[in-house]
């Protein structure tokens, strides 16, 4: 069976940082794009970040950029997402996502339906 499992998600305030990790079990995800995703109440899915298999190239959402990082540890099959400067709008619940090894077009991995993968989230709450 196919997990993806988030943690490192919390409470924390404006300014602050929060690491979340993906830990991937059942398969190996080294040779696919991988991608973190949120939703926040009343509020579609929206796209976070996203990585591809190598780690080499890397996609953000332009309201995270410059704060968020992606990364990857294709040993351990887990997949970052570093948070800095967090804001009260980043509030959300965090879903790591897994995608197919040929997913890399930017507006593909952009695509929720892309994702064939979903954990089951993480909350993020950010007080102001």
């Amino acid at each position: 069976q196919v997990q993806l499992i988030e943690s490192g998600g919390g409470l924390v305030q404006a300014g602050g940082s929060l690491r979340l990790s993906c830990a991937a079990s059942g398969r190996t995800f080294s040779s696919n794009t991988m991608g973190w995703f949120r939703q926040a109440p009343g509020k579609e899915r929206e796209f976070v970040a996203a990585i591809t298999w190598s780690g080499g190239v890397t996609y953000y959402e332009d309201s995270v950029k410059g704060r968020f990082t992606i990364s990857r540890d294709n040993a351990k099959n887990t997949v970052f997402l570093q948070m800095n400067n967090l804001k009260p709008e980043d509030t959300a619940t965090y879903y790591c996502a897994g995608g197919s090894s040929r997913l890399s077009f930017s507006p593909y991995v952009r695509q929720a339906t892309r994702y064939d993968y979903w954990g089951q989230g993480t909350q993020v709450t950010v007080s102001s």
